[in-house]
């Protein structure tokens, strides 16, 4: 029998591998820097948030599970910032976000 703390570990796995696999699509389709870097810091920060809440839940209360949640919080703050660092300096380089008028098919 399966408990709820087994149904959550599951759960939040899950939906971490799902939104992983949702930054690497992203980041394989999306035709530019900007909306890369955007894809790989939402989806990959909540990918990596639910995944490492499965592994705090599955290690139980512990030393390890305080620095779990540590490690959470940090990636939780560190990869928008990053994000937004990487985006801001390839706008004051100069590189120019895509339009649907740069493939030749826009209206």
């Amino acid at each position: 029998m399966t408990t709820v703390a087994d149904a959550a570990i599951v759960a939040l796995a899950v939906g971490g591998v799902f939104f992983g696999l949702v930054a690497a699509v992203g980041i394989l389709r999306l035709p530019d820097l900007y909306t890369r870097t955007h894809a790989a810091s939402k989806s990959d920060t909540l990918g990596s948030v639910l995944t490492l809440g499965a592994v705090a839940i599955a290690l139980g209360a512990d030393l390890s599970i305080m620095k779990t949640v540590l490690l959470l919080l940090f990636l939780f703050v560190t990869n928008p910032t990053a994000a937004h660092a990487i985006t801001r300096a390839a706008h004051e380089q100069g590189i120019d976000p895509w339009r649907v008028d740069d493939e030749g098919g826009g209206e």
